[in-house]
């Protein structure tokens, strides 16, 4: 696996568009976002269907051809320096075949930031477009309202990548050892529900695979990590980074089955890692060659996640 081309850092006065691809956005909660975003120095621009909802799916943000055109919008407006999402929740996979992707090669590379649901365009922006994402906080997500790390640690990874190449987690090893990679991952169950589609690559061999969930009781989380394994999906990664697993059965269930499905990979496995749907959510970029620790719970890039 190779790293990703990395899209250039934003400055202050940067024009970022924030989209809704997957599930309807409470409004109060956008416009808190973007007093946020303005208070970086940013001049954010909210895509036309972002409060939308479907007449029929009250799940989604509207309907997949609006969300599609709202995204590849902002994509290929060169004015646009970032597309950041507003939420996850499910929709993501629905509008991913509608998007024009090489109206959005042509026009360039750009800072994209989201996650859960939105680990179907992370595939997706790595597969079709070899492009370097960043897996972190969105504009109207309640724990980045209500949490100053998590805007911190995003807030730095856009404007000064460079004071935080090494991630650190506090976390432990549920497999020690230190390993090089490529980093990629997302929402474990996104990441079975991609497989075989022409949007996810076809496995996760010479990656620092990073997986995180919400709200799965142990027995899914073992199905899909399963159906990933048998699939061989896995075969050839280098290391496993375990994000938070809010809402999920008891860690104490849970890590047992982490162990037993991973254990036997043969590579170093952190857990504890701090990112995905927990309180000060770390932002970890995708697609770029980097070292774990995970004695020492760290993640070093090679380079700043953004140019």
């Amino acid at each position: 696996m190779k790293q990703l081309t990395r899209p250039a850092r934003l400055a202050p006065g940067a024009r970022v568009a924030v989209v809704a691809p997957s599930g309807p956005v409470p409004e109060e909660r956008l416009q808190a976002g973007l007093d946020v975003l303005r208070g970086w120095d940013l001049d954010p621009v909210v895509a036309p269907h972002v409060l939308d909802r479907h007449a029929e799916f009250g799940y989604l943000a509207g309907r997949d051809a609006d969300r599609a055109v709202d995204f590849q919008n902002a994509w290929c407006d060169p004015s646009v320096d970032a597309v950041l999402c507003a939420r996850g929740g499910y929709g993501a996979q629905r509008m991913a075949d509608l998007l024009d992707w090489d109206a959005m090669r042509a026009a360039g590379p750009k800072v994209f930031v989201g996650f859960s649901d939105i680990t179907v365009l992370h595939e997706a922006f790595a597969a079709r477009l070899g492009l370097a994402t960043l897996h972190g906080p969105m504009a109207a997500g309640i724990d980045f309202l209500k949490n100053a790390a998590a805007q911190e640690h995003l807030r730095a990874t856009l404007f000064a990548p460079e004071t935080v190449r090494t991630i650190t987690s506090g976390g432990t090893a549920l497999v020690p050892g230190r390993a090089r990679g490529v980093t990629l991952g997302g929402c474990l169950s996104l990441l079975a529900a991609e497989l075989g589609t022409p949007h996810a690559r076809a496995s996760a061999a010479g990656g620092l695979l990073c997986l995180e969930d919400v709200g799965e009781e142990t027995y899914r989380l073992d199905r899909y990590l399963t159906q990933l394994l048998r699939a061989g999906w896995f075969q050839g990664v280098r290391g496993v980074l375990l994000g938070s697993w809010e809402e999920c059965s008891a860690y104490a269930e849970v890590r047992p089955m982490l162990a037993d499905r991973l254990g036997a990979l043969g590579v170093p496995v952190a857990e504890g890692f701090g990112f995905g749907h927990c309180a000060g959510a770390l932002t970890i970029p995708f697609g770029v060659a980097a070292e774990l620790d995970a004695g020492a719970g760290t993640l070093t890039l090679d380079e700043p996640a953004l140019c």
